[in-house]
């Protein structure tokens, strides 16, 4: 099961274990105990794989049970305490505004590739909104047929995510969320200028 996990979830196994055992080390309701009768209870590795389920598909607290044999209420107390130690842990690093010398590191990296200024790369993209109310399926129809929300990014060449943003309605065209960012780092700027 350990290796299936992995190759489910899209993760090296290093980065799983890692990211298991800072959030064992920081909150202890994630370390394996036993109750009053001597019999071990949940492990990490069970609590941190049903929170990632949750994210990473979207299924219900409840159908855990069947893949990790964790209870519907064990699971929502897992989510709630790994997705807090996991910012607690990881959020002064991994989200955060760039610093100057980020800035400096994509300009450079922009710069050897021949687009001096670069700090990124845009995309924008499509994703099929399975349970739109139908009141706003009109809004949100764009070049398919289905509702889509359009999920607006900005990386870098190394894979950070400078910046995110998901809810557009699917009927805009990616011109139209372009120069909806476009207005926000103008506004940004002048905000910083003041």
């Amino acid at each position: 099961m350990f290796r299936f996990v992995f190759i489910r979830n899209r993760m090296s196994r290093e980065l799983f274990v890692r990211i298991m055992n800072a959030v064992e080390a920081h909150d202890d309701y994630f370390v394996q105990k036993r109750n009053g009768a001597g019999v071990l209870g949940l492990s990490c590795f069970q609590k941190i794989t049903a929170a990632m389920r949750m994210l990473t598909y979207g299924v219900p607290a409840d159908a855990t049970d069947e893949y990790v044999r964790i209870g519907e209420s064990t699971a929502l107390e897992s989510l709630r305490r790994f997705v807090a130690a996991v910012v607690e842990i990881f959020g002064e690093e991994y989200l955060r505004h760039p610093n100057e010398v980020d800035v400096a590191r994509l300009l450079a990296m922009g710069e050897q590739k021949g687009f001096p200024g670069m700090l990124g790369l845009i995309d924008c993209m499509h994703w099929a909104w399975k349970n739109c109310p139908y009141d706003k399926q009109g809004q949100y129809k764009g070049h398919v047929d289905k509702p889509t929300i359009i999920l607006e990014a900005v990386a870098s060449d190394d894979l950070w995510i400078w910046h995110a943003f998901f809810g557009m309605p699917g009927s805009h065209n990616d011109i139209n969320v372009l120069i909806g960012l476009l207005c926000l780092i103008t506004w940004r700027k002048v905000e910083l200028l003041k």
